[in-house]
Formats: C-alpha cells, structure tokens, sequence
C-alpha cells in the first residue's frame, strides 16, 4: 500500500521536475532572443503576447475552465488589477528582450537575483510583514552593491533594477488578485493582445514588419508563444505542488544559467565592479537564504 509520506514524495517529485523544468526554460531563453536580436524588442514583445493567447487558451481548454474567463472579465476590479499586471510583465519583457539584444545579459541575470530581496522589502513596506534581522542584513548589502556598482562602477544599473522592480510589482499585485495562474497569465496576453495586433499593423503599414522578413523569421516569432506559456505554466504546476522555500531556493536556477550563457557563450566581459556587486549579491542571497531555514527550524 502506498503511505501517505509516499505520496507526498511523489507529489514533491513531480513539483520539483515542474518548477526545475520551467527554470532551466527560462535560463536557456537567452539563446531564443539571441537569435532574433535584429528584432526589436517592442515587436518581439508584441509576438510574445499574441502568440501566448492560442497557448494558453488550450491549456486552459485541457483544463476545462474556459468558463471561468467570462466571470473574470465582467469583474472590473479584476481587469483593472490585470491590466497593471499585464503592463508590469510587458515592460519586464521589454527590458529583458533588449538586454539581450545589447549585450547586457549579466545585468538581466543580476536583475533576477535582486527580485527575491525587493520581494522581502515590498513585503515588509507594503504589507506589514515581518523581516527578520538576517534577511534585514541581506537587503542592506543589496542596497549597498547597487550604490558600488553606480559610484565605483560609474554605472547604474537600471536594466537590472527595471527587471527586479518590475517582476516584484508583478508578483505584489498578483497576490491581491483572486485569479489563478494560469487563467491570469491568459487574461494578461488578452488584455495586451488589441496594442500588441495595432502596433504591428502599424508596422504593416509603415514598412517595418519583421515577420515575412525571410522564410524563418515567420514561425520563429510564433514559437514566441511557446516559449512564452511553457515555463510559465510549467512554473504555475510547480507552484501548486512545492513548499515556498523549495521554490523560493529554486529561483536562483535561471539567473545563474542566464549569468553563465552571458560570459560562456555571449562573450561578454565582466569588470571589475560588476564582478564586486555580484558578489555582494550572492552574499546577500546565502544570508536570505539561511533566514529561509532559520524561519523553518
């Protein structure tokens, strides 16, 4: 007979493939956007969000909760929550897609491991909850790798905070919002969908259209669905399934794959003070991290 600890082995086996799976995607989606930097990154996010509709709607469809979108959108708290969220991400992608573009993948990669931290501080300023000393301490360091970083380096990162910001907010506001994930993802894309089809008819009539640009570039900013909807619904199963501190420890996979590919495959060159901040940054994630399991002892 199965035990009930064997079936929570196999329920925390399947969250961790889910969540590690959905991670490795994103740490590797580097090498998507790569591909396409001759693209910009306004029209690259444009195809992002038309192409995730037919996805997500038939991950949805699977599911067989299409019902449940016709109460969502009559909600106009909801729509209006989701209209900032879809904003947030959009700009986050933006950003991300351009870092890319322009050679900047480590600082999108350091981005993403000062989100966690914003996250804690956004926890603490706006919803009253409790920051221990340690994670206190953690946050203190990313603050002062941030200001080394513009004073020593002679560079603000903002590419980096713009992503960390933007994703915090994201993932804030997503918590008021009685929406699951990935019914929120689709009312997101479809919420975007009537700027991201003007934008690129406009593109149409002006000349600038990319996507009939050779025989390829068609289905390869189609597969910007794919490769949009999978790890983030991926992400979504995971969620449901691990405890938040498995996950939370987790979310360093994909900037440290995105770290790598940026110096291994890129080419691009770390500097001194850069090499100092992330540091810092690691520093301040192994202090938050053991403030994870000092909470859990």
């Amino acid at each position: 007979m199965t035990t009930q600890s064997q079936k929570r082995q196999s329920i925390s086996r399947e969250g961790f493939l889910y969540a590690f799976f959905a991670y490795t995607l994103w740490g590797f989606l580097p090498f998507y956007f790569k591909a396409v930097e001759h693209i910009p990154a306004v029209e690259m996010v444009a195809h992002r969000v038309i192409w995730s509709v037919p996805v997500a709607l038939v991950v949805i469809g699977a599911q067989r909760r299409l019902g449940e979108l016709i109460s969502l959108f009559r909600n106009g708290r909801i729509v209006l929550m989701m209209s900032i969220t879809a904003l947030l991400v959009s700009l986050n992608w933006g950003v991300y897609i351009w870092s890319i573009a322009i050679n900047k993948a480590s600082e999108a990669a350091l981005g993403y491991y000062i989100n966690p931290l914003i996250t804690v501080f956004l926890g603490f300023a706006l919803l009253g909850e409790k920051m221990t000393r340690l994670q206190a301490l953690a946050v203190g360091i990313a603050v002062a790798a941030v200001l080394i970083r513009t004073v020593g380096g002679g560079v603000f990162p903002w590419i980096a905070l713009t992503l960390a910001f933007s994703f915090a907010a994201y993932g804030y506001l997503r918590k008021t919002v009685d929406v699951g994930p990935t019914q929120g993802f689709l009312v997101e894309v479809v919420l975007l969908s009537p700027l991201a089809i003007a934008y690129l008819v406009w593109l149409i009539y002006t000349g600038d259209n990319h996507f009939t640009m050779t025989t390829w570039t068609g289905p390869y900013l189609m597969f910007a669905g794919l490769a949009t909807a999978v790890p983030l619904i991926l992400y979504a199963f995971g969620a449901k399934l691990l405890p938040l501190q498995t996950l939370g420890l987790m979310q360093y996979i994909a900037p440290s794959l995105i770290f790598l590919v940026s110096f291994l495959a890129f080419g691009e060159e770390l500097d001194f003070w850069q090499g100092v901040t992330f540091v810092m940054i690691w520093s301040a994630l192994i202090i938050y991290t053991w403030s994870l399991f000092k909470q859990t002892d």
